[in-house]
């Protein structure tokens, strides 16, 4: 038996990671193969049983897999980022989340026969989207920037405020059904320990992290095994009042000042990959396919007037007032996949619910499941030709991300901006991306390759992607990374080659990138000549001034970098492509100072020159004057003398 289990838990360890690639490398919502393969080992196949493996063990641990998840969750709802993204991402997540709720409540309530509160409770377990899901299918459709803005942070901050809400509407059933209890002085314990606990927790980690009380290599963990600790004292202290703590305390902390959470945050979710993965694949082992089966078309009324009904009503009603137009607001009605988070805050639900003997509790899985299943494969499969019919498809995408936000890089980024070409600067130096922030370019703080980065850096527009940073180490993950995102061809690097050791040698593929804007430019020398006064210069290349005359005036020490077509398209300038020289461009180069100087000279040359010309044209035009002069005055003398002649033959023929 013991053999048994420890076999069925490696097997669920390696088919997460396998769905998690499979989702990765199909560019769909990881959701999916993961659902499809709970589904295949436990009803199908009837291989995993959670129940009889895990028995009494099964509670605790998806209930602290929640707790993580929610907590995690919690720490991205940032009230300021919320009121940077637009009125209509706090529409969505406050006037859209109320709308919903309407709609699907007596929906659950009048199809299925559900009770009011189990209704209630199932209306706030689908009002949430989320990112896993929302940000593939973003990548494979390609909406317009703003639209593809909205759909991730609202994916991105509606997932703790539909938490919080189904957890106090839960918190209320379970109160509600215990006839020991006064139902008011348990809501109001379960209230006020969640809420007290809850800030208390975030407000006492935040000063710990604020006072580095822990040293580094323990933050994440310190972090993780307070939240659970907190988790499991809250619940002692009112029975089942830690989700709301947990929720509270990843708020308080998210929105605490001169508290970085960046490593908490990217340590929680790769935790949380993990928690998802294994969670979805037992939670969809348990689904009972006869309960699934049972809801029959009632089920799929409800999956109606959740994506016809719900969705539409929230998207326009909270549309009211924005810049958004209507073929705007009919492709954001058609996207709104739901998640993990209501699939893992479901079955929690559930089992708990069950064991209150709660009527129509065993139904709230499998309605959940099928929202899940029915957005996501719907809306998977259908968004694309929406947006195409729409006319909201955003088009090629020409804009750039720089790994490394260097004075050159944040300058190259300037000049591109004012070019209405899309660029993102991310660094793990806080210095670079404080002055890039200071001088308004867009930016992401931290690993651009990392599961945060995935969920929250802005990739609309963006479609090569340049690494130049000195972080050697770092350099082959980012450009790997996205090499596999956006294609080999889309990824340049500045040469890092290092002959000096063959343990540091790379893939001859890899190497083979590493020659952005030239096989001799390294990062170091771009960092030298920006110090010693080198200048980007943007210079038209047409007809009357070719390549040719750039190269006259600056020199061989010019440095070219990217241009743009009169198409606004961007080229980079690299070995490994063939950038064929044309005109009608607007080239944007590197001047170091000597290329500075030769242009002077070469500009008092040509001014000497020119110089020399005009006063040659003028002393041609003044020869030629005085030859035209000298022309008039003899014809005009033979004139006279013709005239003198005619006039002494009339006086001889009158004689």
């Amino acid at each position: 038996m013991v053999e048994h289990i420890t076999g069925m838990l490696a097997l669920i360890g390696v088919l997460s990671l396998l769905c998690q690639w499979v989702g990765w490398k199909l560019r769909l919502p990881a959701i999916l193969p993961l659902l499809l393969c709970g589904l295949l080992l436990g009803p199908g196949l009837g291989w995993l049983q959670p129940d009889a493996i895990f028995g009494d063990l099964l509670f605790p641990i998806i209930s602290l897999g929640v707790a993580v998840i929610l907590f995690e969750g919690a720490l991205t709802l940032n009230f300021k980022e919320i009121k940077e993204h637009g009125r209509m991402v706090t529409h969505l997540v406050s006037i859209g989340v109320l709308i919903t709720w309407a709609c699907v409540t007596p929906a659950a309530y009048f199809l299925l026969g559900f009770d009011w509160p189990i209704a209630l409770l199932f209306g706030t377990l689908v009002v949430v989207t989320g990112p896993t899901v929302i940000v593939p299918m973003l990548r494979s459709v390609r909406p317009k920037s703003n639209l593809a803005s909205i759909l991730r942070w609202e994916g991105i901050v509606i997932d703790p405020i539909g938490a919080l809400l189904a957890v106090l509407v839960f918190e209320y059933i379970t109160v509600t059904a215990d006839p020991t209890t006064h139902v008011m002085v348990s809501l109001g314990l379960t209230l006020l320990i969640g809420l007290g606990l809850g800030s208390l927790g975030g407000y006492g980690i935040g000063m710990a992290i604020r006072k580095n009380i822990f040293p580094h290599y323990l933050r994440n963990t310190a972090v993780l095994t307070i939240m659970l600790g907190i988790f499991v004292g809250s619940n002692i202290l009112q029975e089942e009042s830690g989700l709301l703590t947990v929720t509270v305390m990843g708020i308080w902390l998210a929105n605490m000042r001169a508290v970085d959470i960046a490593d908490i945050l990217e340590f929680k979710e790769t935790l949380t990959v993990l928690l998802i993965s294994a969670l979805f694949i037992l939670l969809a082992a348990r689904l009972n396919s006869d309960a699934m089966l049972s809801l029959g078309w009632s089920g799929l009324g409800v999956l109606l007037v959740v994506m016809i009904i719900a969705r539409p009503l929230s998207v326009w009603i909270s549309g009211i007032g924005t810049s958004l137009t209507r073929a705007d607001k009919w492709f954001l009605s058609w996207l709104a996949p739901r998640g993990i988070v209501a699939a893992a805050i479901s079955s929690l639900f559930a089992i708990k619910l069950e064991q209150l003997n709660v009527a129509g509790s065993e139904l709230i899985v499998p309605l959940v499941f099928l929202i899940i299943i029915g957005t996501v494969v719907v809306q998977s499969l259908t968004a694309g030709r929406w947006a195409k019919f729409l006319g909201v498809q955003a088009g090629s995408p020409q804009g750039l991300l720089m790994f490394g936000a260097s004075k050159f890089s944040r300058e190259l980024a300037i000049i591109l901006q004012n070019k209405n070409i899309p660029v993102v600067l991310t660094d793990t130096n806080y210095d670079n991306i404080r002055l890039a922030r200071m001088q308004n370019l867009p930016v992401y703080f931290g690993n651009p390759a990392s599961e945060h980065a995935g969920n929250y850096l802005d990739l609309n527009g963006i479609g090569r992607v340049l690494v130049m940073s000195p972080y050697r180490q770092l350099n082959p993950l980012v450009s790997f990374h996205f090499q596999d995102l956006f294609g080999i061809n889309k990824v340049y690097g500045l040469n890092s080659r290092d002959s000096s050791s063959a343990r540091h040698q790379l893939s001859e593929s890899y190497l083979k990138r590493l020659c952005l804007f030239g096989e001799n430019i390294t990062y170091a020398k771009l960092a030298s000549l920006m110090a010693k006064g080198a200048i980007l210069k943007i210079t038209s290349i047409t007809d009357n001034f070719t390549h040719e005359h750039f190269r006259q005036r600056y020199g061989e020490t010019a440095i070219p970098l990217v241009y743009i077509t009169k198409e606004n398209k961007v080229k980079v300038i690299s070995e490994t492509e063939n950038n064929q020289q044309q005109n009608d461009i607007e080239l944007i180069s590197l001047l170091p100072l000597d290329a500075q100087e030769h242009a002077i000279l070469q500009r008092a040359k040509e001014e000497a020159a020119e110089r020399e010309a005009k006063a040659k044209a003028k002393e041609e035009a003044e020869r030629a004057n005085e030859a035209i002069k000298e022309h008039d005055l003899l014809n005009a003398t033979a004139e006279s003398e013709l005239q003198t002649t005619a006039s002494k033959e009339t006086k001889t023929d009158k004689n």
